[in-house]
C-alpha cells in the first residue's frame, strides 16, 4: 500500500530556541528576523539603566526547538518540532514570540538528546496535564554520553520515558516514517546511512548491555518533510546528525518504505532546507541562498537561525 504526502498550501517554520541571538540581523530572503526593539517590544524592568527598563528579548540556548505552522485551506495546524535544552527556555521565549502551548497539536522530537527533549517540562508546567502526542525514534530513550579528548566523559542527561508518559503525553515511537497531519507532514523515522562521508559523531557511545560502546551514528535522528503545493519539499531537521544528504536521499527510500511523495508517482522537487545544525560550529548566512540544485530554487538556513526568525514559505521568490 503506498501513501501519497499530502500537499499544503504554505509553511512558517520559526526558530523557538537556538545557540544565537542577534537583534541586528535583518531580513534576508525568506527569513525573517525580529531585529532592534520597536515601541510596541514587550518590556522588563532593569533598574541600572536610566530608562528604568530593557527589552523582553529572545533568549539563545545550546539547542533547538521549532515550531511549524501549516496551512491547508482555511486552517492553520502547529506542530511543535524539539522542545530545546532548559524547563523554562523554550515556553519563555514562546511567550515572547507571541506563540502558545495551547495551539500545539503534535510535538516531534529529532533525537533523545537533551537539547532538544528537556522544553517538555516547561509545557508540562503551562499545560497542566498535556494529552498531546509525542512522536520519537525507540533508541531515544538510550543512555548516552560524550567522551572528548583532555575531558572526563559526560553522560547525557536522558528522557524519562515513564515521568513523559505519567505527564499525560502520548508517547508514539516509530522506527518507520509516520504521517500527521492528514498526511500532510512526514516524519522521516530512521534515516539510512548510505553516503561514506557522512561518519556520524565520533565521540558519541550509548550504553548497551552493561558496558558504554561507541554509537556514532545515532540511529534515532529523523527529519521533518512537508511538500508545498507547485514549490517543492520543505525539509527541517535538528543536529542532522543522520547526515543531511542521508536525509535528502529519503525521496527514493520513501518508496521503497512503501510510501511515495506524491500521487501521481513523480517526486516533488527540493524547495528548502532548514537545519540548526548547532554542533557544527557554522553561524547563520543570513536566511536562503542557493545551493546548487539543479533546478536553482533550494534554499538553505542553517547554523544558528537565532531565536524569532521565521521562513514562511509563500515569500520565496518564484
Amino acid at each position: 500500500m503506498k501513501i501519497a504526502l499530502e500537499s499544503v498550501d504554505s509553511v512558517t517554520i520559526t526558530t523557538l530556541v537556538d545557540n544565537y541571538v542577534d537583534m541586528l540581523l535583518v531580513d534576508q530572503g525568506p527569513a525573517k528576523r525580529p531585529g532592534l526593539p520597536t515601541a510596541d517590544t514587550p518590556r522588563v524592568p532593569a533598574t541600572v539603566l536610566e530608562e528604568g527598563q530593557t527589552t523582553d528579548a529572545p533568549l539563545a540556548e545550546h539547542g533547538f526547538s521549532a515550531m511549524i505552522t501549516v496551512t491547508i485551506g482555511d486552517r492553520e495546524h502547529r506542530v511543535l518540532f524539539d522542545t530545546g535544552m532548559t524547563p523554562g527556555g523554550l515556553v519563555e521565549n514562546m511567550r515572547r514570540l507571541g506563540h502558545s502551548t495551547k495551539d500545539i497539536e503534535a510535538i516531534v522530537l529529532s533525537h533523545g538528546h537533551f537539547d532538544h527533549t528537556t522544553g517538555l517540562d516547561g509545557i508540562i508546567r503551562t499545560l497542566g496535564r498535556p494529552s498531546l502526542p509525542v512522536f520519537l525514534h525507540p533508541e531515544a530513550w538510550s543512555r548516552r554520553r560524550l567522551v572528548l579528548p583532555g575531558r572526563e566523559p559526560f553522560e547525557i542527561p536522558t528522557p524519562s520515558k515513564s515521568a513523559i508518559k505519567g505527564a499525560g503525553f502520548e508517547i508514539i515511537e516509530e522506527e518507520q516514517p509516520s504521517f500527521l497531519l492528514d498526511g500532510s507532514l512526514l516524519i522521516t523515522g530512521e534515516v539510512d546511512r548510505t553516503t561514506e562521508f557522512e561518519k556520524g559523531f565520533p565521540v558519541h557511545q550509548a550504553k548497551r548491555n552493561g558496558d558504554w560502546q561507541p554509537d556514532p551514528l545515532i540511529l534515532d535522528d529523523q527529519a521533518a518533510i512537508l511538500n508545498v503545493r507547485d514549490k517543492g519539499l520543505v525539509v527541517l531537521t535538528g543536529c542532522g546528525h543522520a547526515g543531511i544528504v542521508n536525509i535528502f536521499a529519503l525521496r527514493p527510500q520513501a518508496h521503497r518504505c512503501g510510501s511515495r511523495l506524491r500521487g501521481d508517482g513523480r517526486v516533488p522537487p527540493q524547495r528548502a532546507l532548514i537545519r540548526a545544525d548547532h554542533s557544527a560550529g557554522l553561524r547563520c548566512t543570513g536566511g536562503s541562498r542557493p545551493s546548487g540544485d539543479r533546478s536553482g530554487t533550494l534554499h538553505r538556513v542553517e547554523g544558528r537561525s537565532c531565536p524569532g526568525c521565521s521562513v514562511p514559505e509563500h515569500v520565496y521568490p518564484e
